[in-house]
């Protein structure tokens, strides 16, 4: 099989394609002939040795899959050759084959295309638990959502407003606060152009946001810390502008939590409460109230631009590899 592979790490422009032998699957996992990968932001910095977890070089990044079963374990019941299914991965999926643990593949909707599918679980999986879950946002509560464009963040304006919150979109630019709009957002901030705490104290009539998804880092977590309401939910999810240094005091002097949101960890520790997330997120996406943004595919000879664009902040909601 053919396969995308990280041979030595540092700028994904020095991935090469070339033939690997098939995996084979243990009792407990299931072999996916793949037919879409969607991109994440941590498969970036998989690539250049950055990211938390290490996989062995040479590897394959791609956690987000979707295929079609071509073996699986004795330990399988849920799923038989011929399946087509979707789930999640640590890496391997740019690729035309990858072995998933059976835990963390679920049947595939018949509606649902793959390259949907494959763009579905980490976005939709990581911002349901971390609002259901970690914040328990509740009904008439502000949610801000920083990075309200990408994948994570544009799941969670959708799924803020369907869980009853009012939602403050905040992004780099108009082109990325206008598909903000069209996924429900109430209010639009571009915090390139305006001061991010001064706007949401201005949105909220000085009371701030109730929980803020935070799946940026930087110098805007802080910003947006200070304009988090008493006894308010903020959430940790992701650092591509860099790790913040957070000055202790805030949360103090705000009774508020700062709350760490690692979902693929969830999902493999606790598959049970994962998988009834996942039957919520399915139905919804069944009753029309889910729409993945698909922003472009690519071919898996064209994996590295998929990974530089994801680099560069050229991506608005998803973009997915289909080898």
């Amino acid at each position: 099989m053919k396969a995308m592979l990280c041979k030595q790490l540092g700028h994904p422009s020095k991935m090469v394609l070339e033939e690997v032998p098939s995996p084979q699957p243990k009792e407990n996992e299931v072999l996916l002939q793949v037919k879409a990968c969607s991109v994440n932001f941590p498969d970036t910095l998989m690539v250049q040795g950055l990211y938390q977890f290490k996989p062995p070089v040479p590897f394959s990044p791609g956690s987000d899959v979707s295929g079609i079963i071509k073996e699986v374990g004795a330990k399988v019941k849920h799923l038989k050759p011929g399946d087509e299914a979707f789930g999640i991965v640590a890496y391997g999926g740019f690729a035309e084959e990858v072995v998933m643990p059976g835990k963390a593949v679920f049947p595939k909707p018949a509606d649902m295309e793959h390259s949907i599918a494959a763009s579905f679980m980490m976005a939709y999986g990581t911002s349901y638990y971390a609002l259901k879950n970690r914040a328990q946002l509740k009904e008439g509560e502000t949610l801000l959502v920083l990075g309200a464009s990408g994948g994570v963040g544009l799941a969670a304006v959708e799924l803020g407003k369907i869980m009853g919150a009012k939602v403050i979109a905040a992004a780099s630019t108009n082109q990325k606060l206008e598909l903000c709009k069209q996924y429900g957002a109430d209010d639009l901030i571009n915090y390139t152009k305006e001061d991010l705490k001064t706007k949401i104290k201005e949105l909220t009539e000085g009371k701030g946001a109730n929980v803020v998804i935070d799946p940026v880092g930087g110098h805007y977590t802080e910003a947006a810390l200070r304009a988090t309401a008493w006894e308010g939910r903020f959430l940790i999810v992701g650092f591509p502008a860099g790790i913040a240094k957070i000055p202790m005091n805030l949360p103090l002097l705000k009774s508020c939590q700062i709350v760490g949101v690692f979902w693929g960890a969830y999902a493999m520790q606790f598959p049970n409460e994962n998988m009834m997330n996942t039957i919520t997120l399915i139905e919804m996406y069944r009753d029309g109230k889910l729409k993945p943004h698909l922003q472009k595919t690519y071919a898996l000879k064209n994996a590295q631009q998929a990974l530089i664009d994801m680099m560069e902040r050229k991506v608005m909601g998803k973009i997915v590899v289909m080898p």
